[in-house]
């Protein structure tokens, strides 16, 4: 018997919930729910809600098998999962800002995403009058000789809002806590009333840097709750962009991270692959990041013969230069003096996060959802999904290195095995739920949308950065100040994924 066994015992299933399983439980079954968070038995995949009710996102690694519990919250209450299981906290956070659901027994009651600045509280819920919000007020810290830095919303630079407060002993870090939640958007309320083909459009500007992975998942969300399926060449170019996508931003990272190390030749040379990346994108999908490309029922745009033959010049080009970058950053004593042992996330707090991604597989989380619940064309073709056992900035950056090869490899997979045949088949309009998890460049991206009569009536989705954003926090801890940066561009968390 598995851990779900013992939560569903008695739970309703929701029969037109696909393609893994919903239900609906009571007050006893969440906490045992709960308790399998705490020890290890389950990890979370998400935690969102609706007006009257919250939903739990899990899976059990062993078995593969993601479900989605349901709980009625009449009086706008339920157990907190974050008192047990740290990695819900900022979830909840989220939920009671936007619906005003009570996590009973949370041990973070401050705003998330409501900044004071919406003109009411709880905008999806109860649609409170506002109230003159009181100071953010950071975790404390106590000690000797300790001083604090903030760094932000603004930053010097084209970049995303976020506040750092850093409490430091000299330049040794104490605690770091990052302050999130200036781009919310209110996304997931505007796609309610879309039909799937405008809602798409929503969810690939929820993370421009994953605009392929949003989408995919969005869509193949949509296809499971009207129970149809994409055809077979729409699902090999589906991964195709997102070999792409995965492609162009290992490459800007890992750029960038040598450049946080003062190391601005490695950012040169991986920034003009990263471009032709790009560049053949546009060519070969009409688009830079290939927004747009990805909707229900298939892809927006085909591949020619002229863009088979482009994206093999790419794959041929980065394979002749990448060696002698990888060389480059392995050879250079002072790179490896800034990254070797910096920023060491522990393979318990790996798993205790479900961290996705480089930073999980950089900590021993062996973890891919293109391999741990493949869907197409991945459950056709031969890739590793690399691990690493270190878990610091070093072993973060090799972890993009060994993809950019896996990523090149299944580029090549795909234009040699490509389908013939549509690419598009318009969906019915139709009524039901819908999931699906989706492997992106930083992680498993997750999305859950419930379908009426053709239109959206709610959607969720969840980035990777959920869970990144606190381990990074925890892994500043004891580095100094000006490792940061370092430490930071390793997770490359995303501001806008957290803050829909």
């Amino acid at each position: 018997m598995t851990p779900l066994d013992d939560v569903i015992a008695n739970g309703r299933l929701v029969g037109d919930h696909r393609p893994w399983r919903r239900v609906v439980i009571d007050v006893e079954a969440w906490r045992a729910a709960i308790d399998a968070l705490a020890d290890g038995r389950l990890s979370l995949l998400s935690l969102w809600g609706e007006e009257g009710g919250a939903h739990m996102a899990v899976l059990d690694e062993g078995s593969a098998d993601p479900l989605v519990l349901s709980l009625a919250c009449p009086d706008g209450r339920y157990p907190s999962v974050g008192a047990r299981h740290a990695p819900a906290i900022r979830l909840e956070r989220a939920l009671f800002d936007l619906y005003g659901l009570e996590p009973e027994g949370a041990p973070d009651r401050r705003a998330w995403l409501d900044h004071g600045r919406w003109g009411l509280r709880h905008p999806l819920g109860a649609h409170q009058p506002a109230e003159a919000p009181e100071p953010y007020r950071f975790l404390p810290v106590e000690g000797e000789s300790l001083h604090q830095i903030a760094v932000g919303p603004v930053h010097a630079g084209i970049i995303e809002p976020g506040h750092f407060r850093f409490t430091a002993n000299g330049e040794t870090i104490v605690r770091l806590e990052a302050r999130l939640g200036y781009l919310h958007r209110g996304l997931e309320a505007r796609m309610v009333g879309q039909t799937p083909d405008q809602a798409v459009r929503f969810a690939a500007r929820a993370c421009g840097d994953s605009t392929v992975a949003y989408s995919i998942a969005f869509s193949r969300a949509v296809e499971a709750a009207l129970g149809m399926a994409a055809p077979p060449r729409a699902h090999w170019l589906r991964a195709l962009m997102a070999e792409l996508e995965r492609l162009a931003n290992h490459l800007g990272d890992i750029g960038a991270i040598c450049n946080d190390a003062s190391f601005a030749l490695m950012h040169a040379h991986c920034g003009v692959l990263r471009e032709q990346v790009l560049r053949a994108s546009a060519a070969a999908f009409g688009h830079r990041l290939m927004m747009d490309t990805v909707t229900p029922g298939g892809v927006t745009i085909d591949l020619g013969l002229t863009d088979h033959r482009g994206l093999r010049d790419l794959v041929a080009i980065v394979r002749d230069r990448f060696p002698a970058l990888i060389a480059l950053y392995d050879d250079t004593a002072s790179l490896q003096d800034r990254t070797v042992g910096t920023g060491v996330l522990t393979p318990a707090l790996a798993r205790q996060f479900a961290a996705g991604g480089y930073v999980g597989r950089a900590s021993q989380r062996a973890f891919d959802a293109r391999r741990a619940l493949p869907y197409p064309p991945y459950d056709a073709l031969a890739f590793e999904a690399p691990v690493r056992e270190a878990g610091d900035v070093n072993a973060r950056v090799w972890i993009r290195i060994d993809e950019v090869t896996q990523s090149l490899a299944l580029i090549e997979q795909i234009l040699d095995r490509l389908p013939d045949g549509p690419a598009w088949l318009e969906p019915a309009p139709g009524s039901g739920e819908g999931m699906a998890l989706v492997e992106g460049f930083r992680g498993d991206i997750l999305a859950w949308v419930r379908l009426d009569d053709g239109c959206v009536a709610r959607c969720h989705l969840r980035d990777p950065s959920w869970f990144q954003w606190p381990l990074l926090e925890a892994c500043i801890k004891g580095n100094i100040v000006a490792d940061f940066p370092l430490c930071n561009k390793s997770f490359n968390c995303a501001y806008a994924g957290v803050d829909l």
